[in-house]
Order: C-alpha cells, then structure tokens, then sequence
C-alpha cells in the first residue's frame, strides 16, 4: 500500500437541484476509502461497493491466500478473471513504455527489501542476494495468451499493489456511472478519480499537502473529469547507514529507492494509468520524469514533485499546465 499525501477540500451546501450529497467511507485494500457524489436515490450504495472490494481482493490481493495472484505465484499459469486481465495487461503496457521501470515481477524484491506481506527489518540485503534475486524479475518472463497468465521461466512472482488501488477506483467511478451518477469523487487509499462537479456546482477541489513549515493543502487541483494518484518514500522506510531506503524498488537495479523525492503526484486520464506511472516517475527523480513526461504527450500525463535539494530545502516543481483545470 502506498501512504499518500493527499487532502480532499470538498464542501457540500444544501443544493437547489433535486440531487444530495452521499459520502460513503471505510477501510478496504489494508487502507481508507472515500466515496463523494450526487444522487437522487438515498439509498446507500455502500454494500455494492464493498462487493467490489472483495472481488477484486479474490482475483489481486496478495493477502487473500486463496486469491488468483496468490494462485499463480505459487504454480505456473493461472486463467485470469477480467480484473487480473485488465491490471496485467496495462501493467505490461506501462513497463515496456518505461522500459521495465514499472515491473509487476518486483515481488521478490520487495520480499527481499521486507516491504512485502511479510514484513521485516534486517537492512539493506547484500549485493550478492539482490544480484540472484533480480535473475526472478522482468516483466518479459510473463506471457499473456487468451485468458492465460503464464511464466516464462520459475520463481516469478508478481505484486500488483502498485497499480491495484488505482484500478480499483477506476471500476467503483465505472459502477456509479452504470446508476446514473455523473458526479463524484473516489478516493481509494489516494487513488482518486473524479467526474463532474460537487453540490456547490464547481469541480472537485483536491488539495496536495506541502511538507513546509506552516504548510498545508496549499495546492489544489480542479477537476471534472481526471484521476490523481501519489508515490512518496515518507512512512514506509528504514534509515541504515545515514541512508534512508523506502519500498519502492527500482526493477532495473534491485535497490529500493534512497533518492531525493519526497513525493511525486501524479495527473492522468484514468486511475490506474496515474497509479502505475507515480511509481516509475518517483524512480526517474525529478529532471527525468519531467522529462519522460514532456517526452510522452500522448500519456496526457502531469506531475508535481516535493523533493529536497543540494541543501536540504524541499523545493517543488511540476510539468507544464498542472494545475489546469481538468
């Protein structure tokens, strides 16, 4: 689970429309959620939505023994269902644009670094067990065929974490659309996906956190059709050596990340497509990702970066026109 940076700004006055204000809220995917919209029917959507929860849990949640990731890590093939289908193949789509920087094969890396189901604090590994254990991660030993997920070779785990939670907002977005709701705000762990605007009939306002003194949600983004997904290496770490090592691991090098970033935002079209390239755009460090996002407009990408400098000042930067209106 990643631990987000995320305020919510929303406010909700007595509208004059026949709509109201519904928010539903609760603990799924070993996180929060937060579901806003405007509905004419009162009644409350929540036990739908945690069905969702649960059958995506069943195909994608590595701490559901019975559930299909599980199932495939332990053997050699699996007949996916259409939410592990859906995640494998966007994830597959996304390593290759990055060139294997985003890899759902991590998982034995970040069993190794103790981020994983299991966790534990015996420091940074040895060179010599990040070198075998990296022989277990690429993203081209899984081969998708019809329904199959199928290993190339054995040992190869996948973890779906990176992209899960952003998908899993994408689909609850996509059932309130199926009632008739064209105005919402998801929220799953800080996987956000929002559409239309909130009772005040202004676009969603979504506030990112500055880690300054005397900071706060200065920053806020509008949105009326767009998803916001964060990556930050502030709460899961351990320091060693005066070098903080946090649970993003680089697929490339087998190290977890000690760089600069406080937290990357992210801005895409959907969910899960902002939820998969935080991860890649924390790892590339703040001139690069710019970079790969100016380089690949086609994405509709947008980052914000908090990140220390030279001499320790948090300092911000973000992609051109980040915080227009969406």
């Amino acid at each position: 689970m990643k631990e987000i940076l995320l305020l919510l700004s929303i406010c909700f006055t007595v509208s004059a429309s026949a709509q109201r204000a519904m928010t539903i809220s609760g603990k799924a995917q070993g996180t929060y959620y937060v579901v806003k919209y405007l509905g004419r029917d009162t009644v409350s959507l929540q036990p739908e939505i945690e069905a969702i929860f649960r059958q995506i849990d069943r195909s994608l949640s590595l701490y559901v023994p019975s559930s299909l990731i599980n199932r495939f890590n332990k053997g050699d093939k699996i007949m996916m269902d259409d939410h592990m289908r859906i995640v494998v193949k966007k994830a597959q789509e996304v390593s290759r644009i990055t060139d294997g920087l985003f890899d759902i094969t991590v998982k034995p890396l970040v069993d190794l670094w103790g981020f994983g189901v299991v966790r534990h604090n015996n420091g940074k590994p040895s060179e010599d067990a990040i070198r075998r254990t990296l022989r277990q991660v690429d993203y081209q030993n899984l081969t998708l065929r019809s329904r199959y997920l199928i290993k190339k070779q054995p040992g190869v785990e996948i973890d779906c974490n990176g992209i899960a939670q952003g998908y899993t907002s994408d689909v609850i977005a996509k059932f309130l659309l199926s009632r008739g709701i064209s105005n919402y705000l998801v929220d799953v762990g800080g996987e956000l996906v929002a559409l239309g605007n909130n009772e005040q009939g202004k676009p969603w306002s979504i506030g990112i956190e500055r880690l300054q003194p005397g900071g706060g949600a200065q920053n806020l983004l509008m949105m009326t059709n767009g998803a916001v997904a964060t990556s930050g290496n502030y709460q899961r770490f351990f320091d060693e050596g005066g070098t903080r090592f946090a649970h993003t691991i680089n697929p490339r090098t087998g190290e977890a990340i000690h760089n600069n970033i406080i937290t990357v935002t992210v801005t895409a079209p959907d969910a899960i497509t902002a939820d998969a390239y935080d991860n890649a755009l924390i790892l590339l460090g703040v001139d690069k990702g710019l970079e790969f996002v100016r380089d690949h407009p086609r994405l509709n990408l947008g980052a914000f970066y908090i990140y220390k400098d030279a001499d320790g000042q948090v300092r911000e930067k973000y992609s051109e026109g980040f915080f227009e209106q969406r």
